[in-house]
């Protein structure tokens, strides 16, 4: 990464973002914000930070099994302070796909703690828009950040830039959540579940291209 452009920050549901810093999960899935250009979802860096978000979460929208996870994701948002926000890991985009089909959803459903009818949900709003894939090669910091909230962070938008924290997240210690052949033999299955749609390279952002801006 360039030492002089900061790396982004996605933010995401906190109880996702929780999964994701546990190895729970390695997948993302992701549609544009109501903020964002066209609604939709562009990838704006294949390495970005985890910002977990606590606006529009719903135990009924997760697998049983991860439910509880969104009272400890809640806990631990009060104990940061409801002007802060805690950083503890960041990602790199190991993969993406673009689905317009929810087939696939079912075979990839033991990488995401959403119900299959919830992930469903989200390929099928704004039907013309894919529903992005992200698999993430996330990685959790030895030391959490924590970031005063500032006005630009809020609303319903994918990506912000944080203040006042250094421009790449590899040059912070820290470790990835999963080892990296269990990692990698997730990400083969993954890409089983979808076949010829897994996109490893780099460039992945340009993957936004063919798809307009309206419903």
């Amino acid at each position: 990464m360039a030492g002089d452009v900061p790396v982004p920050a996605c933010k995401e549901w906190a109880v996702v973002v929780d999964a994701l810093l546990r190895g729970e999960q390695i997948l993302d899935l992701r549609k544009g914000g109501v903020h964002e250009e066209g609604r939709r979802f562009e990838l704006q860096a294949d390495r970005f930070w985890l910002f977990p978000t606590y606006e529009h979460q719903d135990a009924d929208l997760l697998k049983p099994a991860h439910q509880a996870a969104l009272e400890r994701a809640r806990a631990d948002h009060e104990g940061a302070g409801a002007d802060r926000v805690r950083i503890e890991g960041w990602a790199d985009v190991a993969g993406t796909a673009l689905l317009t089909d929810p087939e696939p959803l079912a075979a990839l459903r033991s990488e995401f703690v959403w119900t299959i009818e919830y992930a469903t949900a989200r390929l099928r709003w704004k039907r013309r828009q894919p529903l992005w894939l992200l698999a993430l090669r996330v990685h959790r910091l030895e030391e959490p950040l924590v970031v005063p909230l500032a006005p630009e962070y809020g609303g319903c938008s994918s990506w912000v830039t944080l203040r006042g924290v250094v421009a790449d997240p590899a040059s912070l210690p820290g470790e990835p959540v999963v080892e990296a052949g269990e990692f990698e033999r997730r990400l083969r299955a993954v890409a089983a579940a979808i076949p010829g749609d897994l996109v490893t390279d780099r460039g992945l952002a340009a993957r936004t291209e063919g798809f307009g801006a309206t419903s």
